[in-house]
């Protein structure tokens, strides 16, 4: 399989700034000590949570299964976090700094299509439907990972410098509107108030990665994500004499494809990538009727601020003119507040803990991605403290990552050793930082 990108050039120019990257050479003893004594239990704590999937702000399940298991550790779990979440607490017998550990808890509303004999069979209701549930971001994995790197911090907590925030999210797919939830309202719940961390750090399963691979750039990584609303008014009539009305489907219809120039025709793509998405749409109920309205859903997404300002005002220029030449109108809603920024990882602390990744898998298996236009709520937290957020390959060897069911969609297919990778990644991270002591970056 051809490498997708080169090795980390720009990481490892700044290596010569990171006065603790001669050190970490070497996996640490006790990370392959651990991964070898839990790797079973993750595989059955991941295929546990992911047969019993659960959508943004209804991971009641999860979180009480998280909890329970936690607290089996000699943990004190703190329950109900922003609706449920999970926040504890590890503190070591020696002193040194805080970092803070994420992993994200929901599933999404898609029906699975994997064939797993631990397959998703759970339906739930999502804007006033039936829908099946699947962990088809790999969610699941993530809970289970990082539960693997509790336990084996646990253990050796007598001996560990420092304190861990364990920080089990809930809502990472985005809550179901109105609902507030995920990274930004554990935050308003003061997440790093009494607990300011140094570093935190979180890792991503991902389809385009090799399993066995690790995927990582310090600077931007993923993409800001905006959710916005179009409804299109006309009026209603029976099909079959449509000059008595004004047709919204017709109108929406224009306004689609019109809107797909607003990035490639206006938007400078050479100075970054964007991206606009219409997700859904729904209008009429019935063959022979033209119905009043047509509404739309989509996403936005944008590395760069000026970009991201003027595709809003595209859109809703496109919006409102193309409706007007159908002789409708058009209201469109962009929920910016509601939105992630782009996912920024700090570039010392990136540098820094690269050495660490690749004593995992091998300095050859760790590699730079392009600029990914994903998103993740991760973001906030890298807003407050530095951070480090990295991509764990899931596609197994042998299948192409490029043409592998991606992310979100019903076939995702995860191979499991990305769990011990995980497992071991996140847990040699954690101990380095905590063993080199003082602040991001040296």
């Amino acid at each position: 399989m051809a490498r997708r990108t080169v090795l980390l050039p720009a990481l490892l120019c700044t290596l010569a700034a990171a006065p603790l990257a001669q050190a970490q050479q070497a996996q640490r003893p006790e990370v392959a000590e651990a991964a070898q004594r839990l790797r079973q239990q993750v595989v059955d704590w991941r295929r546990d949570f992911h047969e019993h999937p659960e959508l943004s702000n209804r991971e009641q399940r999860t979180a009480a299964k998280v909890a329970e298991r936690l607290r089996a550790m000699g943990l004190q779990p703190k329950t109900g976090v922003a609706v449920h979440g999970v926040v504890a607490i590890i503190k070591g017998g020696l002193p040194g700094p805080k970092i803070a550990l994420r992993a994200d808890m929901d599933a999404l509303p898609v029906t699975e299509q994997t064939g797993l004999p631990f397959a998703s069979k759970v339906k739930a209701e999502y804007r006033g439907e039936q829908v099946g549930v699947m962990h088809a971001c790999g969610h699941d994995a993530h809970t289970a990972t990082l539960l693997g790197v509790a336990d084996a911090l646990v253990a050796m907590r007598e001996r560990l410098p420092g304190e861990v925030m364990l920080i089990f999210q809930p809502a990472e797919e985005g809550a179901p509107p109105p609902e507030q939830g995920g990274a930004d309202l554990m935050l308003k719940e003061g997440l790093f108030k009494d607990f300011k961390p140094e570093a935190v750090f979180g890792l991503h399963v991902f389809s385009s990665v090799q399993a066995g691979q690790i995927a990582v750039r310090g600077g931007p990584l993923m993409a800001a994500s905006d959710r916005f609303a179009i409804t299109v008014n006309g009026r209603q009539t029976h099909g079959s004499a449509p000059w008595n009305g004004i047709d919204p489907i017709v109108a929406a219809s224009d306004l689609i494809g019109t809107a797909q120039t607003i990035v490639s025709r206006r938007a400078n793509l050479s100075k970054q990538p964007a991206v606009l998405t219409f997700g859904a749409i729904k209008g009429g109920i019935r063959y022979n009727i033209i119905p009043d309205s047509v509404e739309m859903v989509g996403t936005i997404r944008t590395f760069d601020a000026d970009m991201r300002k003027q595709i809003f005002a595209d859109l809703r220029n496109v919006a409102e003119h193309t409706a007007a030449a159908h002789g409708a109108t058009a209201t469109t809603d962009i929920y910016d507040k509601e939105g992630n920024p782009a996912t920024v990882n700090d570039p010392a602390l990136t540098a820094r803990m690269l050495p660490s990744l690749q004593a995992v898998v091998g300095r050859d298996n760790v590699y730079e991605p392009p600029l990914q236009m994903g998103s993740e709520d991760f973001s906030l937290y890298a807003q407050q403290v530095p951070a480090m957020f990295f991509f764990v390959g899931s596609t197994g060897v042998g299948i192409d990552p490029a043409t592998a069911p991606s992310n979100h969609s019903p076939r995702f297919l995860l191979d499991e050793s990305a769990l011990d990778v995980g497992l071991r990644a996140l847990l040699q991270v954690s101990l380095d930082y905590l063993n080199g002591g003082g602040k991001a970056g040296g």
